[in-house]
């Protein structure tokens, strides 16, 4: 059995154990009688001993609950290197570099040629503009008679 399928299997056992966690929740009765509801004898199970067995489902469907999903943590998490990723920049490289191997000499490399610029420069910028004696001035603004 492989990790996805063991997944799988514990997902929808965490998913049908919320729902009947849910259910049992719900079923029981009211204690705190908020906006005037709960407290009453008119539910079915109105038994000291009917509360009692909800109580105790409750609290095991809870356990089974988080146990779950502990588990399903755990071996979702089994296949994951054992190197945090901060760490794994500092220590994964000569981790996962073979120590027997002698280290390589650098191929001979003809000094690198300034590229073309992906944007024009801003000299270039200003010799496209218009010049500031070319551009009209703003009229100035009329002021109103008195």
């Amino acid at each position: 059995m492989n990790d996805a399928m063991l997944q799988t299997i514990l997902l929808v056992a965490i998913i049908l154990i919320a729902v009947s966690l849910t259910g049992v929740v719900l079923l029981q009765r009211s204690e705190g009688g908020a906006l005037g509801m709960g407290g009453g004898p008119s539910g079915f199970m109105t038994a000291r001993g009917a509360g009692n067995l909800l109580t105790k489902i409750t609290w095991i469907l809870a356990a089974l609950l988080f146990g779950l999903t502990i588990v399903l943590t755990v071996v979702g998490n089994m296949d994951r290197a054992a190197v945090s990723g901060i760490d794994a920049d500092a220590v994964g490289s000569l981790a996962t570099r073979p120590q027997t191997q002698a280290p390589q000499q650098p191929a001979q490399q003809q000094p690198a040629t300034p590229a073309q610029p992906a944007a024009p420069s801003l000299d270039d910028l200003e010799a496209s503009l218009p010049s500031a004696a070319a551009r009209p001035a703003p009229a100035p603004a009329q002021q109103p008679a008195q």
